[in-house]
C-alpha cells in the first residue's frame, strides 16, 4: 500500500452492509412510494438484518471469542460489532416510528389493524371458527415449566411465550405455568383478513389471533388468565464439519443442517411488556446472556413478512410492469439457430426468463443436441429448469449438472434436487472440494455447432421477476469452448486450464481485474481515454479498494453502482477525489455485475458473477465474459449510466453512511430502472413500426 493510501481507512465491511440495509428503510419511509410496497421494505429491512445477525455477527462473536483468548483486547473486530449494535439500536426505533407512521397511513385507506381486545361480535366468531377449523391441530404448546431438557426451536420462526395464572392471587392452585407456542407462518399467513367491520377493511397478526384464543388452548387448567408476548431469537448459522470422517458430500452437509438449529444464540428480540418473570424464565431456558444481545422490541417482530403483506388494493403496489418482448425471440423457430446466427442476451426482469426456460425446452427436444451442462447455486421452488433438465435426460441427452450443496440457506433444497436430478440419470457433480461454485453458465452441444449462456444471476425463474441480471447467449468459439473448459475443471479439478476469452476464478480474476485497472492508470498517465464503469453489489477487497485508490490518483475517473457493502472512502483529495459511487434501492433488487473499461479509447465490456471480496476472487468458481456484441455493449452503458443519473432512487455511498439523495440543484427527476423499463418499452415500439413499414 502506497504512504498515500496508508492513512485512508476503509470502512468495515459489515459496517457499510448496515448502512446498506439503512437505505432499504428509508425507502420504507419515502411517501413518494406506494403504501404496501413501503410494508414491503419494512419486510425486506428485516429479513436481511435476521440472515446478517446468523451469518455476519455470529461470525465476528467467533473472532473476537479467539482474539480475546490471544489477549488482543481491542481489536477491530470489537470495535466493529459495537459500531454494528449501536447502528442497530438507532435503526431499530427508526423501524418502530416507520411502523407506527405506516399504521397511520393505511386507516387513511380504510385498512386497520386490529387485535385480540378490539373484535367485533362477527370477527370473534370468525376467529372461533377458524381456530376449530383450520388453526387448532397446527399449535402445538410446549409447557417449558416442566420441561428437563432445553427445546429444538426454530430461529426462523417466532414464538409466543405464555404466562398461565390466576387473576386474584386468593384462589388456590395459584401455581404459574409457562409455556411457548410456535406461530405457524409455514402453513399460515401471519396476517389475517377479518369481516369488516363499520365498512373498514380489518388485518389481524396470527399472533393475536392465537392471543384471542390462548383461553380455548389451555382450556384443561385451571386458570383465568393467559398472556402472550412474542420472543424471536436468532442463532449462528455456520455448519460444523468434520472432515476427518469418511462421508459423501450429501451427508457432511445434512449432518452440518443438524448442528445449525443447535448454534447458540447471537440474538433475542422479546417484547418489552413482558413480565420479568416470564422473560428470565425464557432467557435461562434458551441460555440467552447479556452477550446474545438481548433487545426489547414493540409488540411484533419477525417483520419479514410484511414481504407476503396482503395485496388489498391495486394502486397501493407499483404499477405492473410486464417483461417486454424480443421480436428475435418470438418470430424464431430454433432459439439455438437464433444464437448461432448473432448473440444474444436477455436482462431480467426488464425481459422474461422464459426466454432462457424455451432455450432449455428445445435443447431437450432438439436431435442435433447431444449434451448439456450447467452451474447450479439456487433454484426456484418448482424450477422448470430442472424438470427440463430431467426432460433432457429421459429424451437420452447427456445432462451433467454442478451443484453447489454449500448456497447458504439453500442447502438442503440443493440436496433434494440433487437426488431428483440423480433417479432421472442425470450426473450430478457436487461442487468442488474447498471451492464454492458460484458461476451461471450453461453449456449445450449439438451437431452443428455449440452455444453457451454466461450470466450474473441464478438459473431461478424466481428471482428473475424481482432481480436484475443478465444473460449473454453465444455461439462465439472461443468463448463457448472456455466454457466446456470450466465445466470440465469442476468435473476434474486436478487440471490447470487455460482461458482465452473468459476471466476465471480463483485462477486468474484478481490478477486480471488488477490488470486491467493497471492498464487504465497507465493510460490516464499518457493522456489517453481512462475510465472504470463498474456495476456490481459488493466491493470490499482491499487489494482492488487499493489499486482504485492508485488510479483515481492517476487521474482514472471511476464511476461505480454499488448495491451492497461498500468499503471505499470517496471524495479524499488527491486520493478518492476521482472515485464516485451510487447506491439504488427500488422495486427491484440490482443484481447484475457489469464492468467497462476505456482501454484507450477502445472500450472492453465485460459481465459476469463476481464481487469485488476475497471471496469471490479466491474462493469461488467465478467467470466474467467479455461481450463483442456492439448492441449489447450499449446497453451494458446506457444500464451504467441511467443508474449515475438516477436521482430519485440513486443514493451517495461515500463511507459516512448519510446515504445522501443523489441529486443535482434543478434536475428533473429520473428514476433508473423506470427509465430502463421504458427504453425497452420504446425499442420494442420501435422495431414494430419497422417492421410493418418494411411490410407496406
Amino acid at each position: 500500500m502506497t504512504k498515500k493510501t496508508k492513512s485512508i481507512k476503509t470502512i468495515n465491511r459489515d459496517v457499510s452492509w448496515m448502512y446498506f440495509n439503512r437505505r432499504i428503510l428509508d425507502e420504507a419511509s419515502n411517501q413518494s412510494n406506494p403504501l404496501l410496497e413501503r410494508l414491503s421494505f419494512l419486510g425486506i429491512y428485516s429479513n436481511n438484518l435476521d440472515e446478517f445477525f446468523q451469518v455476519r455477527v455470529a461470525t465476528l462473536r467467533r473472532i473476537i471469542e479467539i482474539e480475546e483468548n490471544m489477549r488482543h483486547l481491542d481489536s477491530d473486530s470489537k470495535k466493529a460489532l459495537k459500531k454494528i449494535l449501536k447502528l442497530n439500536e438507532i435503526y431499530s426505533k427508526d423501524f418502530e416510528s416507520i411502523f407506527l407512521e405506516l399504521n397511520e397511513a393505511l386507516q387513511k385507506e380504510n385498512i386497520y389493524w386490529v387485535n385480540e381486545s378490539g373484535l367485533s361480535e362477527d370477527q370473534k366468531q370468525f376467529i372461533n371458527t377458524f381456530y376449530t377449523e383450520e388453526l387448532m391441530n397446527s399449535l402445538f404448546p410446549v409447557l417449558i415449566t416442566r420441561m428437563k431438557y432445553e427445546p429444538e426451536l426454530n430461529d426462523k420462526s417466532i414464538y409466543l411465550a405464555v404466562k398461565i395464572s390466576n387473576s386474584s392471587d386468593q384462589k388456590k392452585n395459584n401455581k404459574k405455568e409457562y409455556a411457548l407456542i410456535e406461530i405457524p407462518t409455514g402453513e399460515f399467513s401471519r396476517f389475517i383478513v377479518l369481516p369488516k367491520k363499520d365498512e373498514k377493511i380489518c388485518i389481524m397478526f396470527i399472533d393475536d389471533v392465537i392471543r384471542f384464543c390462548l383461553p380455548k388452548i389451555f382450556s384443561q387448567f385451571n386458570h383465568d388468565k393467559y398472556e402472550g408476548y412474542t420472543i424471536k431469537f436468532t442463532r449462528d448459522a455456520e455448519m460444523d464439519f468434520d472432515n476427518s470422517a469418511y462421508q459423501s458430500v450429501f451427508d457432511k452437509v445434512s449432518k452440518g443442517l443438524k448442528s445449525r438449529k443447535s448454534g447458540l444464540p447471537v440474538r433475542f428480540v422479546y417484547d418489552r411488556e413482558m413480565p420479568s418473570d416470564l422473560l428470565r424464565f425464557t432467557e435461562k431456558l434458551l441460555r440467552i446472556d447479556k452477550n446474545d444481545i438481548p433487545v426489547s422490541g414493540a409488540r411484533y417482530h419477525n417483520l419479514k413478512d410484511l414481504m407476503t403483506f396482503p395485496k388489498l388494493k391495486e394502486n397501493l403496489k407499483f404499477e405492473n410492469h410486464p417483461p417486454v418482448p424480443i421480436p428475435a425471440f418470438d418470430k424464431s423457430i430454433s432459439l439455438i439457430t437464433l444464437i448461432r446466427n448473432k448473440d444474444q442476451y436477455l436482462h431480467y426482469p426488464y425481459h422474461s426468463f422464459d426466454y432462457y426456460i424455451r432455450l432449455l425446452r428445445e435443447s431437450a427436444i432438439n436431435p442435433e443436441v447431444k449434451e448439456i451442462k450447467i452451474s447450479i447455486y439456487r433454484l426456484a421452488k418448482n424450477s422448470k429448469v430442472i424438470k427440463a433438465l430431467i426432460c433432457a435426460a429421459l429424451n437420452g441427452k447427456k445432462v451433467t449438472a454442478i451443484v453447489e450443496l454449500l448456497a447458504r440457506f439453500d442447502e438442503k433444497s440443493n440436496i433434494n434436487w440433487a437426488k431428483k436430478m440423480q433417479d432421472a440419470g442425470i450426473k450430478v457433480i457436487l461442487g468442488v472440494e474447498g471451492l464454492k461454485v458460484h458461476s451461471k453458465l450453461t453449456h449445450i452441444k449439438a451437431r452443428n455447432g455449440n452455444i453457451a449462456c454466461i450470466g450474473t444471476g441464478n438459473f431461478h425463474e424466481g428471482t428473475a421477476t424481482v432481480y436484475t441480471d443478465f444473460t449473454l447467449m453465444t455461439a462465439h468459439k472461443s468463448i463457448v469452448d472456455d466454457v466446456e473448459n470450466v465445466f470440465e475443471f469442476l468435473e476434474q479439478p486436478y487440471l490447470n486450464p487455460a482461458f482465452k476469452q473468459l476471466i476465471v476464478s480463483p485462477q486468474f480474476m484478481r490478477k486480471k481485474i488488477m490488470s486491467l485497472i493497471k492498464t487504465e492508470i497507465e493510460n490516464a498517465k499518457k493522456g489517453l481515454p481512462a475510465y472504470i464503469y463498474c456495476k456490481i453489489n459488493h466491493v470490499v477487497d482491499e487489494k482492488i479498494i487499493e489499486k482504485l485508490y492508485e488510479a483515481s490518483s492517476a487521474g482514472v475517473q471511476i464511476k461505480l453502482l454499488v448495491r451492497g457493502n461498500c468499503s471505499l472512502v470517496t471524495g479524499v483529495p488527491k486520493i478518492s477525489e476521482n472515485i464516485q459511487v451510487i447506491g439504488i434501492i427500488d422495486r427491484y433488487l440490482e443484481h447484475s455485475r457489469v464492468m467497462i473499461f476505456a482501454n484507450g479509447g477502445e472500450e472492453r465490456y465485460f459481465i459476469g458473477s463476481a464481487d469485488w471480496m476475497q471471496r469471490n476472487l479466491d474462493y469461488r468458481v467465478e467467470v466474467y465474459t467479455p461481450v463483442y456484441d456492439p448492441r449489447f455493449q450499449k446497453q451494458l452503458k446506457t444500464v451504467i449510466e441511467f443508474g449515475l443519473k438516477d436521482n430519485v432512487k440513486g443514493r451517495i455511498v461515500d463511507g459516512t453512511g448519510n446515504n445522501r439523495l443523489n441529486a443535482g440543484e434543478n434536475e428533473s427527476p429520473f428514476r433508473s430502472q423506470e427509465e430502463i423499463y421504458t427504453f425497452y418499452k420504446n425499442n420494442y415500439t420501435r422495431n414494430l413500426q419497422d417492421k410493418k413499414q418494411e411490410n407496406i
